[in-house]
């Protein structure tokens, strides 16, 4: 049996997730930005529309129950006809590299929506997303998998940020928590977005001039999760939420 692929997991911070976007392609006119609170008087250092939210949640027994529930819908073809995934507005990869969900969560942030326009030319990023478009789940999969430059971009940014990454290469699931990306995709509506799922998930129509940090998207999103431990009567609220968004001046 073919021993998993497995990265190092990396930390959730604008420091590691510019530099990492930086190296696969991601123009500079773009930045991560740390939510620090929820708050609509706390969002104002981050500079708007804001494109993408990567957060880290951790995997609570309310949160697996939905996720189970939501998972057994969507089946093992999210899109219905293999094939088809080119028709859609948003382009997901099921994760098959351990501890990998970090670069995938900020690949996820910058090839789809707003954000896919500002992708340099000739880039790693232009052509892992020109390369997935008309690909199936499990050959998406593979490709990623196998992208030589998305491992060495990876393994580039592991020792940045403020904490020491594990050394056990075997921790897949680490401490139970989750990547999540949130996007405002071209069809207007918020998808969430993380490999371990089944596939995509809509969330939800979002106004004109509603992005991913607006009370609605906010509710629709990472708020859902929350309201979920909390009406389940449990009290684990930590999360860490770095938000995509035009370079400030």
């Amino acid at each position: 049996m073919a021993t998993k692929k497995m990265f190092t997991i990396l930390e959730n911070n604008p420091e590691v997730m510019d530099t990492l976007a930086a190296k696969l392609g991601l123009s500079p006119e773009l930045a991560f930005y740390d939510v620090y609170s929820l708050d609509s008087d706390q969002l104002e250092h981050i500079p708007r529309p804001a494109l993408a939210l990567l957060v880290i949640l951790p995997l609570t027994a309310a949160w697996a129950a939905d996720r189970q529930a939501e998972d057994a819908a969507l089946g093992d073809a999210y899109y219905g006809a293999p094939g088809t995934e080119h028709q859609q507005p948003i382009i997901w990869f099921k994760q098959t590299i351990g501890n990998a969900c970090g670069s995938i969560g900020m690949l996820h942030c910058a090839i789809n929506g707003p954000a896919a326009k500002f992708i340099l030319p000739g880039s790693t990023l232009e052509k892992l997303r020109s390369d997935a478009i008309p690909l199936g789940v499990a050959d998406r999969a593979q490709m990623l998998h196998d992208s030589q430059a998305f491992e060495d971009a990876h393994k580039a940014v592991v020792e940045l940020g403020d904490t020491t990454a594990p050394v056990d290469g075997n921790l897949d699931e680490h401490t139970g928590q989750h990547f999540v990306a949130f996007v405002k995709a071209d069809d207007g509506h918020l998808w969430e977005l993380e490999g371990s799922r089944n596939g995509p998930l809509d969330r939800g129509e979002l106004g004109e001039d509603e992005d991913v940090l607006s009370p609605t998207a906010l509710e629709l999103g990472l708020k859902r999760v929350i309201k979920l431990e909390l009406d389940a009567g449990g009290n684990d609220l930590r999360f860490s939420c770095i938000a995509l968004a035009p370079r400030a001046s």
